[in-house]
């Protein structure tokens, strides 16, 4: 019997994350549950890993199958793949056993070409969908499938509403668009040589193939080293009939959570757009409305899709982040997962869980990923600080989409993020909207400033899964990226100059505020740590090698010192002279003299070690410097190291010289 690759989403369920990815296990299992999911078919994990077996193609045995499953669909739904009367449109999406927002590859509305569209076009009665959707095909088909690049999309679209004398892409008229599908398959034709693909069978397979290839991709890759995500799970693909959202003002698109996913706080909370398809939600290339405003818009789909919020955090028993279309003021669900929270929200909605008698207290400290708490670590603004700021030094405020204190030089692009970032300088990445190419230089930044996008806009989604402060959507920002440079309250900001970021207000401040160390000891935090210690089986004990370090730790539930370096407690400016005089010196007296005045700063150490340990062991490594690691390198220091020892500075450099030399 032959190997199954592909599936209905009504053959498989949440069980099969392995094989179907998260997405397509979470479709079927919704498929399940009765919900309102367009339906398709999944190809499998193993498919995408036979794949790159095959020297990334697609083998006759998997070819097959997906058109086997093509034909079941078509039973399905009533339509045909690539007829021209009544055609099966698809969209293309991926789907990875681990959550991996934004790092892979989406094609939608595949299966039009010229023919189809005039069809479409008359039959529907709405000639300005028909058109954009196929000028949004040949885009992302030519962006995703063919590795063209947006821009030379992006330039032809701002050219025709510039013609047009209108500002959005929805001021664009039918004939607009249809004008739009020409010059996009001509700059297509201009870039490959060849024309754009009629067959939507060829369509499908490179857009299948497009989608393995973006588990390899470099966004993608950074990601997953990020998260310790296996090269080797691969991807899965899925497959499914289209909805459309941007069909008039009876359709839309939009993203939810069923809790605050920066801070927790139980309520239902997302985004959406009258008019869209999914990638303008999360692309920010329109800023949404909250999901609230729906109850006015469309009130009965508002509270269908209240009752279904509330239907998934039951059945997963955690907080879901959604993803649905309503077309035609008919609801569709095209996503749910886990949702993608900060450490605070983490720790918030576990207790919450419990509290509500959803989880035990066993599974609320399995829903917490332990990397995460260091997130909770990092400093937040001093508040004295923050105060005088509030009233002096606040130039805009946009949308608070991922908690925490910014505060760096401002650049405009992600190279430069990553690479002043690996100089250990403090940036603030500002860009008109992330995409998913900036990965690297977002993982640099303290923190994020985007003029577009709400809190479900790549920006947003990114840096909470990094912990990185994000205000998004601060439309009153002038940008012009060509000269690196922004305006805002009358003030020209270039690359270099100091703002800072409040991702919990959304504010935006002029210069650098002081930070203080954060204080995660109280609230919820406290008790999922004392929930941990009830259940934990390991002890932990800190690397400790001052008194402050060592209160710090055993404030944090560390049971004791393993290791305690004495070394370093001389790295201080007041206390490494005497060390220096130490190391250099030429007589066992000399020595001696040095190390009385050492003595004395030890013991007072050792002392505070023990009384911020409160009785818990301390282990303390004898002392085993590294000389050439304290021996001076300034002019300054070296200077005044030889006005001690009564030494020329030549013959203290030549010991230092000597020095290095030995330990080489």
């Amino acid at each position: 019997m032959a190997k199954k690759y592909v599936y209905l989403f009504s053959e498989g369920n949440a069980t099969m994350r392995d094989l179907l990815g998260g997405k397509g296990a979470n479709l079927a299992e919704m498929t399940k549950i009765g919900l309102p999911v367009p339906q398709g078919f999944t190809i499998s994990t193993e498919a995408c890993t036979q794949y790159y077996e095959d020297g990334r193609q697609i083998n006759p045995e998997i070819q097959a199958q997906i058109m086997e499953y093509i034909g079941k669909m078509e039973e399905i739904t009533g339509k045909k793949f690539g007829d021209s009367e009544n055609p099966l449109l698809v969209s293309v999406r991926s789907g990875a056993r681990a959550s991996m927002p934004g790092m892979m590859d989406t094609i939608l509305n595949l299966g039009l070409n010229d023919e189809v569209v005039e069809v479409i076009s008359k039959k529907s009665g709405n000639p300005r969908w028909a058109w954009d959707c196929y000028r949004r095909f040949i885009q992302m088909f030519s962006d995703v499938v063919m590795e063209v690049g947006k821009k030379y999309f992006e330039k032809l679209i701002d050219e025709m509403k510039e013609k047009k004398g209108v500002q959005h892409d929805l001021d664009l008229t039918a004939e607009d668009l249809k004008e739009l599908a020409t010059q996009f398959k001509n700059e297509y034709k201009s870039q490959l040589g060849k024309d754009f693909p009629s067959d939507p069978k060829e369509q499908l397979f490179e857009a299948v193939k497009a989608v393995f290839r973006s588990w390899d991709n470099p966004r993608a890759n950074i990601y997953r080293m990020d998260h310790d995500i296996p090269y080797s799970w691969g991807t899965a693909v899925n497959v499914q009939m289209m909805a459309f959202g941007n069909m008039g003002e009876t359709s839309g698109t939009g993203v939810a959570f069923t809790r605050n996913p920066a801070t927790g706080e139980k309520g239902l909370m997302g985004e959406f757009l009258m008019n869209a398809q999914g990638e303008d939600v999360v692309a920010g290339v329109r800023t949404p409305m909250p999901i609230s405003q729906m109850a006015e818009v469309m009130p009965e789909v508002y509270e269908q899709f209240l009752n279904i919020c509330k239907t998934l955090e039951n059945h997963y028993r955690d907080m879901q982040d959604m993803e649905f279309t309503i077309e035609d003021k008919k609801l569709y669900m095209l996503q749910t997962r886990n949702g993608k929270r900060t450490a605070a929200a983490a720790i918030r909605i576990a207790c919450d869980l419990i509290d509500e008698g959803m989880i035990t207290e066993e599974e609320a400290l399995m829903q917490i990923d332990a990397k995460s708490l260091d997130m909770l670590l990092h400093p937040q603004f001093d508040a004295a600080a923050l105060k005088e700021a509030d009233k002096n030094s606040v130039i805009g405020k946009g949308i608070a989409a991922s908690p925490g204190a910014a505060a760096g030089k401002v650049v405009f692009t992600a190279e430069e993020a990553a690479e002043q970032g690996k100089k250990g300088e403090k940036v603030v990445l500002v860009r008109l909207e992330t995409s998913p190419e900036d990965i690297e230089g977002m993982k640099y930044s303290q923190g994020i400033l985007t003029v577009r996008g709400g809190q479900t806009s790549h920006a947003a989604v990114v840096a909470r899964g990094m912990g990185t402060c994000c205000v998004s959507g601060c439309g009153e920002i002038k940008m012009d990226e060509a000269n690196k440079c922004f305006t805002l309250a009358g003030k020209t900001y270039r690359e270099g100059d100091s703002i800072s970021l409040d991702g919990s207000t959304g504010k935006i401040y002029d210069g650098a505020i002081k930070t203080v160390p954060a204080d995660p000891n109280s609230g919820y935090f406290g008790r999922i740590m004392k929930m941990a210690d009830k259940y934990k089986k390991l002890g932990v004990r800190t690397n400790a090698d001052t008194p402050a370090d060592a209160k710090r730790a055993f404030e944090l539930g560390a049971q004791g010192i393993g290791l305690c370096r004495t070394e370093h407690m001389f790295f201080e400016p007041d206390r490494i002279g005497a060390f220096r005089e130490m190391i250099c010196s030429d007589t066992v007296e000399e020595r001696e003299v040095a190390l009385a005045k050492i003595e004395p700063m030890q013991q007072a150490d050792f002392e505070g070690l023990m009384e911020a340990l409160q009785g818990q062991p301390v282990v303390i490594r004898y002392l085993d410097p590294p000389l050439h690691e304290f021996v001076p390198t300034e002019e300054a220091d070296i200077a005044n190291l030889a006005k001690t020892k009564g030494k020329t500075v030549a013959e203290i450099k030549q010991f230092i010289t000597a020095l290095h030399k030995l330990t080489q």
